[in-house]
């Protein structure tokens, strides 16, 4: 029996909650399971969300492709909703210092950025955030502009701050109002701050959404990467160990390989054998044997062994030209796989998510979780935002 014999179309004006995340569930196979936790459908309006809402947006922690593409969808679904949206410029440092660094954006600002790589509003680790003083500045100076509603684009570390950053809100604005910095009455309308959360990393680390903002970008340059060092390596019959990031994921090392007809790959989350050596090196000698002109080797910058210790592209190196005699060269892409242009994925993941963390902002109440969009099956959803941290890892 098929399901949509038994159970009514999803945009059914009839739908409970319960029933709508049921079917959802149902069409998309989600392994993400939030029973409790509110689901919006993507793109479609409440006639119940609180217009005339201040939001901050800003970028965190290491930039990725796509994120220009959050930015802006954030500020002009924003607008469009009726809201005031500022950018608060060089991430949580910019926050903190105030002054030009919290800026009113309008429709024309975010014009012509959807096709550029970074983050136009740039991105800073901040030291003093970590500190409540630090923290204290940021509130004081989201105060002033009234801002209680942040969308914060970074990584797992940008998010948990934020999440901090909202547990202590009302304590921070007690402070301030304690030292006279703020009046009681400009405290009560700022008595609540709302939190929402997208991923922008090109590690793909994130437990949570199927695929973070600019992971497809960078894929797309570690391909384009290996395509070029294919006929360099073929012309002389070189070996290539490529070393790419991913931190402590394998990701884009295991994707990149698959794609890429690479001999070996080490990922963090897969140790090899304890006898890797023998059989990296028996397989190359194997392949020229038959022919092959050229090999190819890709290595995650966190890849381990099996007790733990890490397997470098120096490492794997040695052990090829020990062992076979063969030509070997490395190649570390490095920050060129978090340049230039995101891909048509990018852009669009980055405009669906952004257009969807404003929804949750205009739709939230002083009871709601922090929450963050994430990409599930082929929708745009919220999952709750330190549940997925907390994952993170395991």
């Amino acid at each position: 029996m098929e399901v949509d014999d038994v159970l009514p179309p999803l945009r059914s004006p009839s739908m409970q909650a319960p029933q709508l995340q049921h079917l959802y569930r149902l069409r998309t196979m989600s392994t993400i399971d939030e029973r409790d936790f509110p689901l919006s459908t993507e793109g479609n309006i409440p006639e119940s969300v609180q217009k005339g809402k201040i939001i901050g947006v800003f970028t965190s922690g290491g930039d990725s492709q796509g994120m220009n593409a959050a930015v802006r969808a954030v500020v002009r679904m924003g607008l469009y909703l009726g809201c005031r949206v500022y950018f608060i410029k060089e991430g949580y440092q910019g926050m903190v210092d105030g002054g030009d660094n919290i800026i009113e954006a309008s429709w024309v600002s975010v014009s012509g950025i959807i096709h550029k790589g970074g983050t136009v509003i740039g991105s800073a680790r901040c030291t003093e955030f970590r500190e409540r003083a630090g923290r204290l500045k940021a509130a004081y100076n989201l105060v002033q502009y009234e801002i209680t509603n942040l969308v914060v684009i970074g990584g797992d570390g940008s998010l948990t701050g934020a999440n901090l950053f909202r547990q202590e809100w009302q304590s921070l604005i007690q402070e301030l109002v304690d030292t006279g910095k703020i009046t009681s009455q400009k405290a009560a309308t700022v008595e609540h701050l709302h939190i929402v959360g997208m991923v922008g990393s090109i590690d793909n680390d994130f437990c949570g959404t199927d695929m973070t903002i600019g992971t497809d970008s960078a894929l797309h340059r570690i391909i384009e990467s290996i395509d070029a060092i294919v006929t360099t390596a073929s012309s002389h019959q070189r070996a290539f160990i490529l070393e790419v990031m991913g931190r402590h994921c394998g990701y884009l090392a295991l994707v990149a390989a698959l794609a890429s007809e690479a001999d070996f790959v080490f990922i963090p989350e897969w140790p090899p054998e304890a006898d890797w050596s023998k059989r990296l090196c028996r397989k190359i000698e194997q392949e020229r044997k038959l022919g092959k002109r050229l090999n190819i080797v890709i290595v995650a910058e966190g890849a381990i062994d099996m007790n733990g210790n890490p397997i470098q592209a120096e490492t794997v190196k040695d052990v090829i030209v020990k062992n076979t005699g063969q030509d070997t060269r490395i190649t570390v892409l490095g920050h060129v796989q978090r340049g230039g242009s995101p891909s048509a994925f990018d852009r669009v993941l980055g405009s669906r998510m952004g257009a969807e963390a404003v929804l949750a902002l205009l739709e939230a109440t002083p009871e709601s979780q922090a929450c963050v969009v994430s990409l599930d099956g082929n929708q745009a959803v919220r999952v709750p935002l330190m549940q997925c941290v907390e994952r993170v890892g395991f």
